[in-house]
C-alpha cells in the first residue's frame, strides 16, 4: 500500500492541514483514476497517474472533501475508455477555472467585492481563501496549491520568497492600512493614545482582543505600537491572541473582549465595534500588503487577476474598504 497526503480544512475559519490514506501502489501497467468530491464546491477534484508518488487534492481553506472514489484500469482498458469516448463525442468542457487566491483575512471585504467584479467581464472567477497571513504562508511552504498570496505584511512575503516560493518579478507592494483600538458598539471606554498609555486600567477584568503577537501581523504591530508606548508592560499577560485579525475582531463585535487592536479598515466593516482611537503609525513598522504571484502556479488567468488588482477598478474597491493604495513594485529586500 501507497501513503497518500491531501490537504483540507472544515470551514474557512479552519487552517488547511494535512491527512493521509492509504491506496494499493499502481502497477507498472495500470492507470489510476482518483476522484475527490468537494462538499463546498460541489466539484470533482481528480487526478489521473500511472507513478507512485503522494497525491496533492486541490482543496483550499473553507473546502472539505467529503468522499473519495478511486477505480484502477489496466493501461489497454483505459485506452478502450479513450477510443469509447472518442466514438461517442467528447464530455462536455470543463469550465475554466479562476486562480486560487491566498489572502489576508483583513482583505476579505475588498476582495469579495473584486473578485465579483472580475468575473463579471467574463473572466474566471477567482477562488479566495482567507486566514491570517503566516498560516497561508505555511500552507503554501508546504505544498498548497495557491496561484497568489495577498499578505498584510512583508515578512510572510520575504518567508516565501527566501525559499524560492514566489515570482519576485511579480511582487507588488499594493495597499497599506492603518491600526485601531476598537470597544463594542456601546461601550463608554475613553482612552488618549499617546505615549505612557494605561490600557490595564481601561480593560477591567476583560482582555485585550489581539492577532497572535509572535506571527499574525496585525497582532505583531499591534505589540510593537504598545511597546512604542509603554503599554506592552501592563497587558501582555491578558491579551487574548486570535489566529486572524478577523478572529480577533469577532472577540470584540460579540462583547467577549472589551478592548481590541485591529486594522481600521476591519473596524469600519463590523457596525458592533466603534474605534476608540487610533495608533500614530510612527508607533510600529510601516504596514504593507504585498501580493505577488506564486512560483508553482500554472494558471494562465493568475497574471490577468494580478493586473486587475493593480487597476483602477480594484483601486475604487480597496479605497472603498478603507485601504490606501500603494502600488508600487516591490522585491523581498524592501
Amino acid at each position: 500500500m501507497l501513503t497518500c497526503t491531501g490537504y483540507a480544512a472544515a470551514s474557512a475559519e479552519t487552517p488547511l492541514a494535512p491527512f493521509t490514506f492509504e491506496r494499493r501502489a499502481p502497477g507498472p501497467s495500470d492507470v489510476e483514476i482518483e476522484i475527490a468530491y468537494c462538499g463546498v464546491c460541489h466539484s470533482d477534484l481528480y487526478q489521473a497517474r500511472n507513478e507512485c508518488q503522494n497525491t496533492l487534492y486541490p482543496c483550499v481553506p473553507g473546502h472539505e472533501i467529503v468522499g473519495r472514489v478511486t477505480r484502477t484500469f489496466t493501461r489497454a482498458g483505459f485506452v478502450a475508455g479513450l477510443v469509447l469516448g472518442a466514438v461517442l463525442g467528447p464530455l462536455p468542457a470543463r469550465a475554466a477555472e479562476g486562480p486560487t487566491v491566498f489572502a489576508a483575512a483583513s482583505l476579505k471585504n475588498a476582495l469579495d467585492d473584486i473578485a465579483a467584479s472580475y468575473a463579471k467581464d467574463g473572466k474566471p472567477a477567482p477562488k479566495i481563501s482567507f486566514a491570517a497571513s503566516n498560516t497561508l504562508a505555511k500552507q503554501i511552504e508546504q505544498g498548497a496549491p495557491a496561484d497568489l498570496f495577498f499578505s498584510a505584511d512583508l515578512d510572510w512575503m520575504d518567508f516565501l520568497a527566501k525559499k524560492d516560493l514566489i515570482r519576485a518579478d511579480t511582487r507588488v507592494s499594493l495597499l497599506s492600512n492603518s491600526i485601531v483600538l476598537i470597544a463594542p458598539k456601546d461601550a463608554t471606554i475613553g482612552v488618549t493614545m499617546a505615549p505612557g498609555l494605561d490600557l490595564a486600567a481601561a480593560l477591567g477584568s476583560g482582555r485585550l482582543a489581539m492577532g497572535n503577537v509572535e506571527a499574525v501581523p496585525a497582532g505583531k504591530y499591534g505589540k510593537a505600537a504598545l511597546e512604542k508606548l509603554g503599554a506592552w508592560a501592563g497587558v501582555k499577560d491578558r491579551v487574548a491572541q486570535a489566529e486572524s485579525v478577523r478572529a480577533a475582531l469577532l472577540l470584540v463585535s460579540r462583547g467577549e473582549a472589551p478592548l481590541g487592536i485591529v486594522y481600521a479598515t476591519d473596524a469600519a466593516a463590523d457596525p458592533n465595534v466603534k474605534v476608540v482611537a487610533t495608533f500614530p503609525a510612527d508607533s510600529h513598522p510601516p504596514i504593507v500588503y504585498p501580493v505577488a504571484i506564486t512560483k508553482d502556479s500554472a494558471n494562465p488567468d493568475a497574471a490577468a487577476l494580478l493586473a486587475y488588482l493593480r487597476g483602477p477598478g480594484a483601486k475604487a474597491a480597496f479605497e472603498k474598504q478603507g485601504f490606501t493604495v500603494l502600488n508600487r513594485s516591490a522585491t523581498a529586500a524592501q
